[in-house]
């Protein structure tokens, strides 16, 4: 369990912060832009969750999730592929396709692509799939300049499918569909 007693440390107001090894880095590093994306996202996800409050399966669902976000956030402060650190595991991306499956099975085919909204709880989970999207794309950058688990990059994917199949489900399947040339 982590202990914080102390939340203001200065540490960082020159523009500088400690990635999970010690070593300093800039707070604008692509490797800092990638986990405080997740984090972004993570809290995205708190918003889902105060629209799904009646429907336990999602809610608990989502519950999950932010606690793996939290272990991608701290996969990704830790540079590198190996050692004795948390690393995220496709067992984890596994469990989504397993539920992106089982939502889906459950929910008219699509037509037509998906406008985002509908209600509160589905516009919430799109907001946070664009938000997943860019922290995916964060870390393939970063994967393309350092070493990172290959497994946060699946995962994420698998994240972003998960919440747009989600926020079907929060719709009923009463999407809010494109209509080609549409004014209102």
């Amino acid at each position: 369990m982590v202990k914080l007693d102390v939340i203001t440390t200065r540490g960082g107001d020159g523009g500088e912060t400690s990635l999970g090894d010690g070593r300093r880095v800039r707070k604008d590093a692509l490797r800092v832009e990638a986990y405080g994306t997740v984090d972004e996202a993570n809290a995205a996800l708190g918003l889902v969750r105060l629209h799904t409050r009646e429907d336990a399966e999602a809610d608990a669902m989502l519950a999950r999730i932010q606690n793996e976000m939290f272990d991608i956030g701290a996969d990704l402060c830790v540079p590198g592929e190996a050692g004795a650190r948390l690393r995220v595991a496709d067992t984890q991306s596994a469990r989504l396709e397993q539920e992106v499956a089982a939502m889906n099975a459950a929910l008219p085919a699509l037509r037509s692509f998906v406008l985002p909204g509908g209600t509160p709880a589905a516009a919430h989970a799109h907001l946070a799939r664009t938000i997943v999207r860019r922290a995916e794309r964060l870390v393939v950058a970063l994967a393309a300049e350092e070493e990172v688990n290959p497994a946060v990059i699946r995962y994420l994917n698998r994240l972003s499918d998960h919440l747009f199949v989600l926020s079907r489900k929060l719709n009923a399947g009463d999407d809010v569909l494109w209509v080609p040339g549409a004014t209102r």
